[in-house]
């Protein structure tokens, strides 16, 4: 047996997230029973480089497999593709080290979440619609409190299973795509389970004057989930970049 990274891209509309989970469909499933079937129906398993939520997607995603020596990487990438649905597509697979892993090995991760402000009947699945006015300098002036190495107790989801809510964030920030379009881009060494979502609700109460710029700082030190607001929808987030 022989250590494989894959990078893929996934849309996460029909998927319950990436964590195979009982009853419900997920990624991880997916992917594991089309490389069961190639491996002549001996279970594999596969580990990914995180959890996403359910109806979140990814643009870059990085897993580990112990698989039989491939001779072909790029024919066996192609037969994966053929057998995966139209939402998960596979780019590359790679040899690694014996020891690589794809989750703790990540040195940083980012998401972007978009959004636009007028309404649109193209992009709606995969951009949430802002039907107020929205002051992104104050967003991002607000963002600013996010950077450093801290506790995002208040921006996770509780009684997950993490030993610590500590987080380096070194990027949080609003960019424009075009008149009616942004995104916020955050990377981070790591992400508490909906942290994002979190803070992108939280950065948006901050744009319609439900609150200030500085009210970041209070919440953070909080150390309380009911100190932030509530998380935005999962269809308009993407995890952007794994590096290694």
């Amino acid at each position: 047996m022989k250590r494989y990274a894959v990078t893929l891209a996934y849309n996460g509309k029909n998927y319950f997230g990436w964590q195979r989970q009982p009853n419900q469909i997920s990624v991880q499933e997916v992917i594991e029973n089309a490389l069961t079937r190639l491996n002549r129906n001996q279970q594999v398993e596969v580990v990914g480089c995180g959890r996403t939520d359910t109806g979140v997607h990814a643009a870059h995603y990085v897993l580990h497999v112990d698989f039989n020596d491939i001779e072909d990487p790029q024919q066996l990438t192609y037969k994966l593709n053929k057998m995966l649905p139209d939402d998960i597509v596979i780019f590359k697979i790679e040899g690694v080290s014996p020891d690589f892993h794809a989750r703790f090995d990540a040195k940083s991760r980012t998401y972007r979440y978009f959004s636009h402000t007028r309404k649109d009947c193209f992009n709606y699945e995969q951009s949430l619609y802002l039907n107020l006015p929205v002051d992104f300098e104050k967003m991002n002036e607000a963002a600013q409190y996010f950077l450093g190495r801290q506790d995002f107790t208040s921006l996770s989801k509780l009684h997950t299973d993490v030993k610590t809510n500590i987080c380096e964030v070194t990027q949080a920030k609003w960019f424009q795509k075009s008149e009616t379009e942004f995104y916020f881009e955050i990377t981070a060494d790591r992400f508490l389970r909906n942290m994002v979502r979190a803070t992108v609700g939280t950065l948006l109460d901050v744009g319609t004057g439900k609150l200030s710029p500085d009210a970041i700082l209070s919440i953070l030190e909080a150390k309380d989930r009911g100190k932030a607001s509530s998380s935005v929808p999962g269809h308009a987030l993407f995890l952007w970049e794994i590096v290694y």
